[in-house]
């Protein structure tokens, strides 16, 4: 018995991963993210070492060597989002439940911890960011969790924004759960729906279209993580020391209550 075709197919080739339903409108929190339509999203691994900052080139050559088309499907549809990962696309994996499917790559080699009782810091140098013509800040490391996660039904314009809020909730409690960090210093995450679909106001946790995503993400999220370290015999990293890469973000804010206007 075979399974059965999810409603966001998926297919890989040299090291891109791409994630297809005609018609989608998607929302992307990737370098050149923001909502666009289009049939197709991408995820692309980048090799070790790897240092190039014209992104969007990038991505269109890769596409190109892969064979997929930008302009996929219908003529009317925007540039797709992609994103860019440090894992081997070979790791990538999906889950399907209800109305949502969803696909993650995941390993985390460049760890952001957030340690709840931090030692005191200061904030990173911000002359070491990237500016607006530097891309370089937005690049992966060896690492990255990326998730593109998408639903038949058709969300209200917040409830996709909050399904990128709900995918990146499971992606913490499972990698906090598996690997003790919370994300990376570059996970990203895009959130589809069809707009032709059955309506749906809310995406929320308690919602159908919530609870199917947070399932989804979390069997994506450890499916990749298992092939990504089990699968290849490499350990995960115990500690931000440990890592090759990653942070701690050990600043403290200053908490202070909002004044009560009479």
């Amino acid at each position: 018995m075979t399974d059965p075709i999810p409603d966001y197919e998926a297919c890989r080739r040299d090291g891109v991963l791409r994630v297809r339903r005609e018609g989608t409108e998607w929302l992307s929190t990737g370098a050149d993210g923001g909502r666009v339509r289009a049939d197709c999203a991408y995820n692309v691994s980048v090799p070790e070492g790897w240092t190039r900052t014209d992104l969007a080139a990038y991505v269109d050559d890769r596409l190109e060597r892969a064979g997929f088309d930008v302009a996929d499907g219908d003529a009317s549809c925007q540039r797709p989002p992609a994103l860019l990962t440090g894992v081997d696309i070979a790791d990538a994996r999906g889950a399907r439940c209800g109305p949502v499917t969803a696909y993650a790559t995941a390993g985390v080699s460049n760890p952001a911890a957030l340690p709840m009782a931090p030692a005191g810091g200061s904030l990173p140098d911000e002359s070491d960011e990237p500016g607006d013509d530097d891309s370089e800040g937005a690049t992966p490391g060896t690492g990255t969790v990326n998730v593109v996660v998408g639903t038949t039904r058709a969300l209200a314009d917040g409830a996709l924004a909050n399904l990128i809020a709900v995918a990146a909730e499971a992606k913490t409690a499972t990698l906090l759960e598996t690997t003790g960090f919370p994300g990376t210093t570059t996970d990203a995450i895009v959130a589809g729906h069809d707009p032709s679909g059955r309506p749906a106001r809310f995406s929320g946790s308690g919602t159908v279209v919530g609870a199917a995503a947070r399932a989804c993400v979390r069997e994506a999220v450890r499916a990749s993580l298992a092939a990504h370290y089990d699968d290849h015999e490499i350990g995960c990293p115990a500690s931000v020391e440990e890592a090759t890469y990653g942070v701690s973000t050990d600043v403290r804010a200053t908490v202070f209550e909002p004044p009560t206007l009479e």
